[in-house]
């Protein structure tokens, strides 16, 4: 949106906080071990601002839609403090912003996947079996999207073409989603 420094400053913060606050509901989502310890920094940096908005959201399954709603939130407050320091009319931008925060909590998901079935497929490769909390993360986090990629590809005699599909179907929900904030903008 910018390329002034304070504008990426406020970008950058906004994104990593959204980002934390989707990965915890994503990990609440792959019933991740709560007790590992990165499960329990994700849970102690979101659980002030999430506290208000657990008791108003609907919880459908048993599902905790907070986070969704709080990164939308975070995502939303960011781009009005970037057009805000901007001088802009914020009040002409309200349905822009409305759906980039949206696409933006979408896409924060799609990217947080990437990357973990990359680190997972490593982790196959150097690390199986680990005891370390990160990896043991990591394919908690990713094991029930192979196991539904798994279905539509088998496994051809020990290789495992799932991230493949995977990566296919997060690449074409990304570019649709790049193509819906081009058509807002």
């Amino acid at each position: 949106m910018g390329s002034d420094p304070l504008s990426s400053i406020i970008q950058l913060f906004g994104q990593l906080y959204a980002f934390i606050v989707v990965l915890r509901f994503l990990l609440q989502i792959a019933k991740a071990d709560y007790y590992n310890p990165i499960c329990q920094a994700v849970v102690k940096i979101t659980s002030a601002p999430l506290m208000p908005l657990q008791k108003i959201t609907p919880r459908p399954a048993n599902i905790d839609l907070s986070p969704l709603l709080l990164a939308f939130l975070v995502h939303l407050a960011t781009w009005f403090l970037i057009l805000l320091f901007k001088g802009a009319n914020v009040g002409g931008y309200i349905g822009p912003i409305l759906v980039l925060s949206a696409v933006s909590v979408l896409d924060t998901i799609l990217t947080i996947y990437f990357y973990a079935v990359i680190g997972s497929v490593i982790i196959s490769w150097v690390a199986p079996g680990s005891y370390h909390p990160g990896p043991q993360l990591i394919t908690q986090l990713t094991e029930p999207v192979f196991n539904l990629a798994r279905k539509v590809v088998p496994s051809l005699g020990g290789l495992d073409l799932s991230p493949i599909l995977i990566f296919i179907v997060i690449s074409i929900a990304q570019s649709q989603l790049k193509s819906l904030t081009g058509m807002v903008l």
